[in-house]
């Protein structure tokens, strides 16, 4: 149960967002952030300041018309509807007065009884007084005032429809720009990741070739002081591997060499005792046996080692124009001392440049790998590509597992074919003599079983 909840908790947990994410989004919320407080700081101070001025707008214009309705009942004229109906009103949509308890109004829709009662209220006390109201889904603003020395009150109705639209617009407006200052939050945000994170990105680059082995790689701080203790301890960093490396690999070459001389003594003498092996006692022959396949497994460590030496201490390539299948026809064949190599038609002339030892080396392994590991080399392949040319070598072995097909290149790799001999240096050795090319070699699955490995070699190589 315990181990059931842990999984659970592992298969639930949040993926970590990167820091270009987390800047970006952080960017964009700073901007929704910002944004909406300036919209909120010009609602509060535009949407009083309309209603201010509609409400200034209507006292005034209700100050005129209750002076002109003091004149025509100054003059004679009774109050009523086309009195009402007369004045000069500039905005207002209708009016009403009181007289008593008795109203006349302007619009016989708009009636007294759409008013608060404390609006007529104060309103009759001969104050002036405003007041929103909403007539049939519209909204109307009330302005009463008293008519001095009369008993009556005055009242007029503006439509707010415009105030309305106004503040309507003025929101709409406010959230369009909100959601536009956020897309620009976020696209600076990414954008300052991009220039913020490029000389991450160099870096990068520049660790993943000091990882394949291009010791000779430096950063460049560009002129920027806040780069320049990242950019030197880098450099510092690269150049003394390169000079450990190189020390390491003079060193293993040294040995090799050195060793190379007492190992062709002790094969020289295993062969004379080999052919003698007829007068040997019965007892001797096995460990006698034992001993010469030990004395080969170490020479081919000895030169595997050499060669791997002579790769890391920067050996260059010596490129010469070769005819691709018959070198290949020759290191195959030769390892495999049987005829294996089929050369495509159209790669029967194919001419590259390229370095013929580390070639013939390249193609021997791979042949000596199927050999050894893979039930026996199925066969060789050169063909030409729209790039350059391509080796395929083909075993008979149970083939390579998809999670093993990047690790049979490490170094000292050996797979479920170990026991059959190889001291897992052939491969990595492939690996590093095709990278120097400019070229690939990758294990995949043959279709009729096995592995299959295939070389790539450009035609147009970049040292």
């Amino acid at each position: 149960m315990a181990r059931d909840r842990g999984a659970r908790s592992a298969r639930w947990r949040p993926t970590r967002w990167g820091l270009r994410r987390r800047v970006t989004v952080s960017f964009g919320l700073v901007a929704l952030l910002l944004s909406l407080v300036m919209s909120a700081v010009t609602w509060s101070l535009v949407t009083p300041s309309l209603l201010r001025e509609g409400r200034a707008a209507a006292l005034a214009e209700t100050a005129v018309d209750a002076g002109h309705l003091d004149t025509r009942l100054a003059g004679g004229s009774s109050l009523g509807q086309r009195v009402l109906a007369d004045l000069p009103r500039t905005d207002a949509t209708a009016a009403m007065a009181r007289v008593g308890d008795r109203w006349y109004a302007s619009a016989p829709t708009l009636g007294p009884d759409i008013l608060p009662a404390a609006f007529v209220e104060a309103v009759g006390e001969q104050h002036v007084a405003t007041q929103r109201v909403e007539v049939d889904g519209a909204l109307y603003l009330a302005v009463g005032m008293p008519i001095a020395g009369r008993s009556t009150s005055f009242v007029e109705l503006y439509d707010m429809t415009g105030t309305q639209g106004a503040v309507r617009a003025l929101l709409v407006g406010l959230t369009a720009a909100t959601a536009v200052t956020v897309l620009i939050g976020v696209a600076v945000g990414r954008y300052a990741t991009q220039v913020a994170l490029r000389p991450l990105s160099r870096l990068n680059t520049a660790a993943a070739d000091v990882a394949r082995g291009r010791l000779g790689v430096r950063l460049q701080h560009g002129g920027d002081p806040d780069l320049v203790p990242l950019t030197d301890s880098f450099n510092r960093t690269v150049t003394a591997l390169d000079h450990r490396v190189v020390a390491d690999a003079r060193f293993a070459t040294d040995v090799s060499h050195e060793l190379r001389t007492p190992l062709t003594t002790m094969l020289n003498s295993m062969q004379v005792i080999l052919n003698r092996e007829a007068s040997l006692p019965a007892s001797l022959r096995e460990p006698v046996a034992l001993l010469a396949d030990e004395l080969t497994r170490f020479r081919v460590l000895v030169t595997d080692l050499l060669e791997i030496a002579r790769y890391e201490a920067g050996d260059q390539l010596v490129r010469e124009r070769v005819l691709v299948g018959d070198l290949v026809r020759r290191a195959a064949d030769g390892t495999a001392r049987r005829p294996v190599t089929t050369v495509a038609q159209d790669a029967a002339d194919l001419v590259l440049p390229l370095d013929k030892r580390r070639l013939e080396r390249v193609v021997a392994n791979l042949v000596r790998n199927a050999e050894t590991h893979g039930g026996g080399c199925a066969g060789v392949e050169v063909t030409r590509t729209a790039t350059g040319a391509r080796v395929t070598v083909d075993d008979d072995g149970p083939g390579v597992a998809p999670a093993l097909r990047e690790r049979v290149f490490d170094r000292f790799a050996r797979g479920p074919g170990a026991d059959s001999g190889g001291v897992g240096l052939g491969l990595a050795i492939v690996l590093r003599h095709v990278d120097l090319h400019g070229g690939t070699v990758l294990a995949q699955d043959r279709p009729e079983g096995g592995a299959r490995f295939v070389v790539d070699l450009p035609a147009d190589p970049t040292d």
